[in-house]
């Protein structure tokens, strides 16, 4: 699972510009430099500790208490588990800010991630995985999330929208009336290199959450493998034959992204057919959610996070109740359906919730935007504070730059066009 920050970091400098690849990379470096110590001494515990009314953990805060009777007999293996998937959801942010986020407002981002978004939504959800008397209030009601389809990539992809909606798009993403315009990238060839890095590691990441070697283990990593074949096949020739091949290199890669995100939470209840229907729903959801937040919405995720993780993470959330087989449900499928639409929602606002509080207070401290300069030059780990519309306002003027410059022609500051919706 550690290695599947590799396959981030592998798919997110494919997606961005080479003036940006090498920040790209740095950011995936160091938000698991950041994770690791934020989730060792604070995280852990408010998602595993002792539970105060199964909203949150009271203790096990810096490995305190790791060894203790009572605990989860795997202790510091376990911990390790659980940090892979605290970093995946924080790295997920990484990629759809990435190419004109302050490095320090991500690095602040990052500890708020680990410090609070993840770990207490986590408690609501496995909050009794260290000490079994605990009694989480989401879970006590039935949810089920077995591998993380809210915990993991809900959480990634729903701070990843509140960070893309908070920074804007990059400059010169979209045009005057707002059309999407095509940006060069680093090579997406290096995007299908994580792809396959995060497909294999995918079976580590659903196989392992059953955290022992048994039969299950087999089936699960199956379905987990069939979902991603289908989910790209089906965004692929979805994307050919009803969306005028557009973006059809990216929605590719996205569908087998999305088909892995979305048997997370339901591969240890559904059949292999299951798996396939959850797969193929998956490609076109992907797709069409794509073109939802890209070019309606006109948010700029340079890597297609939320369409993967939110919106995917969403589907496999309700796929559990959709297509579980009943008998390894938890409650009726009606029920269950309510409670996962329950938990749906609930994940989505607290993730939302808490990340635009947070990106408030860091715009309003530092920024969280480079300046225009540092964007069009290329980002290093040297930036200044956030832009402001002068700045932009005097780089889109006539004469800014010399006739034929790719450098000019951006859009001057202000708001969005007034048909955006958010």
């Amino acid at each position: 699972m550690f290695f599947m920050q590799t396959g981030f970091l592998c798919f997110e400098v494919g997606m961005v510009r080479p003036k940006n690849a090498w920040v790209t990379a740095a950011k995936n470096v160091a938000d698991w430099t950041v994770i690791s110590v934020a989730y060792f001494f604070i995280g852990f515990g408010l998602q595993y500790g002792d539970s105060l009314g199964g909203w949150i953990g009271t203790s096990l805060f810096a490995g305190v208490g790791m060894d203790d009777p009572g605990g989860n007999h795997l202790s510091w293996s376990f911990f390790l588990f659980q940090l892979a998937f605290s970093g995946t959801a924080a790295t997920i942010v990484s990629g759809a800010m990435a190419e004109r986020v302050n490095f320090k407002a991500y690095l602040f981002m990052m500890v708020t991630m680990g410090l609070v978004v993840y770990p207490v939504w986590g408690h609501w959800v496995w909050g009794n995985g260290f000490y079994s008397e605990n009694k989480p209030w989401l879970q006590s009601m039935g949810f089920m999330d077995f591998a993380g389809g809210s915990a993991v990539h809900m959480v990634g992809g729903f701070a990843a929208l509140a960070g893309i909606a908070v920074l804007g798009p990059r400059l010169g993403r979209y045009s005057r009336d707002g059309q999407l315009k095509k940006m060069d990238s680093y090579g997406l060839s290096w995007s299908a290199v994580g792809t396959m890095i995060l497909w294999f590691g995918w079976w580590g990441f659903n196989g392992g959450s059953t955290l022992a070697m048994n039969k299950d283990v087999g089936i699960i990593i199956f379905n987990t493998n069939i979902s991603a074949a289908v989910g790209g096949l089906v965004a692929f020739v979805h994307c050919a034959a009803l969306q005028g091949r557009r973006d059809i290199d990216g929605k590719f890669l996205g569908g087998i992204l999305g088909g892995l995100v979305a048997i997370t939470p339901c591969c240890n209840v559904v059949s292999p057919v299951g798996a396939v229907l959850v797969g193929a729903t998956a490609g076109v959801i992907h797709n069409l959610a794509f073109d939802l937040v890209v070019r309606r919405w006109r948010l700029d995720d340079v890597v297609g996070a939320v369409p993967v993780h939110a919106f995917c993470g969403m589907w496999g959330l309700f796929c559990v109740a959709l297509f579980g087989i009943e008998s390894k449900l938890r409650l009726p499928r009606t029920e269950q359906m309510l409670v996962q639409l329950l938990g749906i929602v609930a994940c989505a606002a607290w993730t939302l919730g808490t990340s635009f509080i947070a990106l408030k207070f860091i715009k309003a401290a530092f920024g969280v935007r480079v300046t225009a300069m540092h964007e069009i030059n290329g980002l290093s780990l040297e930036e200044d504070d956030e832009e402001d519309a002068a700045d932009l306002t005097n780089l889109s003027a006539p004469g800014a730059f010399p006739p034929g410059d790719p450098r000019g022609g951006f859009p001057p500051a202000g708001p969005p066009p007034s048909s955006m919706t958010r």
